[in-house]
Parts: C-alpha cells; sequence; structure tokens
C-alpha cells in the first residue's frame, strides 16, 4: 500500500502544488487522480517516485518512507509511463522495453526475451521487435511505454496522462488494454488524468482535485457519481453524471422478448407469427443468429428486402444498463438489441423496460446503503 500522509508541496514564489493531501492507495488496485489543471496531479505523482521532493509530510511505500531508500532503487522499483510514451528514439522497440532490466544486470538474451513476451502481452505484434520508435502509430508507441514500464515487473506503475495524446478509439482500446492487463498481473497503479470519464471506467478510487492541490473527494466511481460531495466536484462530474453512473448497473437479468428476432430466410407465416403488438417492426438476423437490422414487419413478409441499421447491440450480462439504454436510445424502433457473446442476437428491451430495471437498480441500491449505514450503527452502539 501507498500512504500519502499530509503532502505538500511549495515553491519558493509561493505557488502551493499540493496542500496537506493523505490518499491510502490500496494494493492491486487502480487509483485514479482527477481534477482541473493546477491541481496538483501531476506533482503528486512524481512525488511518489520522489522526481518531486515534498515540502512537508510523508509518503510511505509499503509502511516505508520512501526517503529511506536510494532514489535510483526507488524509481527502478516504480514503472512510468507518461504522454507520447517518452521513448529513446535511436533504440528499437524491444531495446526500449528491455532498458530497466539491462540497467538491473540482466543478460541481453533474458531482456530481449522478456521484451518480446511483453509486446504479445500489451496487443503488439513480436514482428516491431526490431523497429523504432518513429515507425510505430501513437497507439503501438503507448503500448511500448506500457511495456516498458512493466518490463522488470515493479509491484507499483505511474501513469501521467498516458493515453491523453492519441485519438478517441484507440484511447478506447488501450483503456481496455490496460484493464485487461490489470486483471491479469493486479498492480498497485496511480493514474493521472484529466478526464473524467477516463477516471470513472479505469479507476478502483478516484481522487478528485481541487485547484491547489486539495483533495475534493476521494471515493469509488459509483459513489462519487452517486453521491458528490460538493458543488465542485459536482460541477466537475458534469450534468450527465446520472447517465455514467447506469455504467454500474448490470444488464444481467433484463427482461428481454424474442419474439420479434427472424432469420433472414424466414417464411411470410413465420414473420407474421412474431410480430408483436407494440412493434411493427422485426429485428432480421443472419443464418448464425447474429443481428442485421430491422424491418417493417409488413413490408419483409411481403418480400421487402430493406433494413433499418439497428444500431449497436450490448452484450446481455457484460454489459451494463447505459449500455442497453445507449443500444435502446440509437435504435430507430427503441428497442435495445441484447446479444451474447459470440455476436447472436438473444432478444430486444423496450426503453421503458429498461427505465424499469433502472429503477429497480436504484431501489436495491438504496436498500443496501441502509442496511450498510444500519450494520455501521450496530457495531458503533456494541462497540
Amino acid at each position: 500500500m501507498i500512504l500519502i500522509d499530509a503532502v505538500s508541496k511549495r515553491y519558493p514564489d509561493g505557488t502551493t502544488a499540493v496542500d496537506r493531501l493523505t490518499l491510502e492507495v490500496p494494493d492491486r488496485s487502480i487509483t485514479v487522480l482527477v481534477g482541473p489543471s493546477g491541481c496538483g496531479k501531476t506533482t503528486t505523482l512524481r512525488m511518489v517516485n520522489r522526481m518531486i521532493e515534498p515540502t512537508d509530510g510523508r509518503i510511505l511505500l509499503d509502511g516505508r518512507d520512501i526517503r529511506d531508500r536510494p532514489v535510483n532503487s526507488l524509481r527502478r522499483s516504480m514503472g512510468y509511463v507518461i504522454q507520447h510514451a517518452g521513448l529513446f528514439p535511436h533504440r528499437t522497440i524491444a531495446d526500449n522495453i528491455a532498458t530497466v532490466p539491462r540497467l538491473l544486470g540482466w543478460e541481453r538474451r533474458q531482456a530481449r526475451t522478456r521484451a518480446l513476451e511483453l509486446m504479445e502481452r500489451v496487443g503488439l505484434d513480436p514482428a516491431l521487435a526490431k523497429r523504432y520508435p518513429y515507425q510505430l502509430s501513437g497507439g503501438q508507441q503507448q503500448r511500448v511505454g506500457v511495456a516498458r514500464a512493466l518490463a522488470a515487473d515493479p509491484p507499483v506503475l505511474l501513469m501521467d496522462e498516458p493515453f491523453s495524446a492519441v485519438d478517441p478509439v484507440v484511447r478506447k482500446g488501450l483503456q481496455d488494454e490496460l484493464l485487461r492487463i490489470q486483471a491479469d498481473l493486479g498492480k498497485t497503479i496511480v493514474f493521472v488524468t484529466h478526464d473524467i470519464d477516463e477516471a470513472i471506467k479505469l479507476g478502483d478510487m478516484v481522487a478528485v482535485l481541487r485547484e491547489g492541490g486539495k483533495l475534493a473527494q476521494y471515493a469509488p466511481p459509483s459513489t462519487l457519481l452517486s453521491a458528490p460531495a460538493d458543488e465542485f466536484v459536482e460541477d466537475f462530474l458534469g450534468v450527465d453524471r446520472g447517465i455514467r453512473h447506469l455504467s454500474f448497473f448490470t444488464s444481467a437479468g433484463l427482461e428481454l422478448t424474442a419474439r420479434p428476432i427472424v432469420a433472414l430466410d424466414s417464411t411470410a407465416e413465420q414473420i407474421r407469427a412474431r410480430t408483436i403488438p407494440q412493434s411493427a417492426y422485426v429485428l432480421v438476423t443472419d443464418t448464425d443468429g447474429r443481428p442485421l437490422g430491422w424491418a417493417h414487419a409488413a413490408s419483409r413478409a411481403e418480400g421487402g428486402d430493406e433494413l433499418v441499421p439497428h444500431g449497436h447491440a450490448f452484450v446481455l450480462g457484460r454489459d451494463s444498463l447505459r449500455s442497453a439504454l445507449d443500444s435502446a436510445v440509437l435504435s430507430p424502433t427503441g428497442w435495445a438489441v441484447a446479444v451474447d457473446s459470440e455476436g447472436r442476437a438473444v432478444g430486444v428491451a423496450a426503453q421503458e423496460t429498461i427505465a424499469a430495471a433502472i429503477r429497480a437498480a436504484h431501489a436495491e441500491q438504496g436498500t443496501a446503503a441502509t442496511r450498510v449505514a444500519a450494520g455501521s450503527s450496530g457495531e458503533g452502539a456494541r462497540g
């Protein structure tokens, strides 16, 4: 565990970058520091590996003050990823990844083997090993940066806005890759971003900082969205925080109907039999059951082949109610299409059905919170 204990950073000109910040960063989790420009996010991160020395307070790593360790040894025990990857332009990709292992005295062959293993882990083709950074895309360079940070298997990974310089599609892929790697490796990650959506997606815990390096709130993402500490946090989260909160409600158990689903080769009788009163549409699938689009039921029964795009489907049980609602809103019929992990249609859900599921999820969350509060109260009474 990393303990940031009443840490401040003040500069000679009187600027306070961080003001008595106290945080406990849990082991094997992703803790995200988020906030407006000038709130001390990067300064805090750099104090963890002593690139910046605090003015007051202390930082403990597994109970030991980091000032008691040689600074080079400390930094080599922590992976560090920054914007634009920070790769050495004159070294090959494999040699970039092997930098820290070589500094630690690994033999060249051992370090190269490790580099190739990590290229595969972060989703890079090992055939790129002999290329140079300029020959890779921005997203590929960021993956190299992550691989290099993981090369010596450090328990702690520090990441300073690592995905902010790439386009949204690549960024989403890198975020998903980080979550996959974290599920496998279980590092202690401190991640800096200015993007609240990225913080909500990645963080097990999120620290919202104000300008001047003061802590506004430190909580799991779901708590942050449902109960912001004050007006500053509420404004920073944005007007659509209720929609974001739906990301924490599972779509498992959502009531579906398969009645409007028809195969591409269905007969007119089969189409008429499957049309439901509330909808003049049927969802047409290919012969493997994957959705192709919506069609007017009457037209389809008479041999019409025009299809209306179904928008995007959501994976039942894996995706959230936010994804289900988004699917319904984007659908021309108002029905969300649910698929299994193989992409086969398993049913559709009306907006009204999803709204009912959202109300039920809120009610269940409220009941759970009441139980927790009652339990805490009872423990206090017993104490």
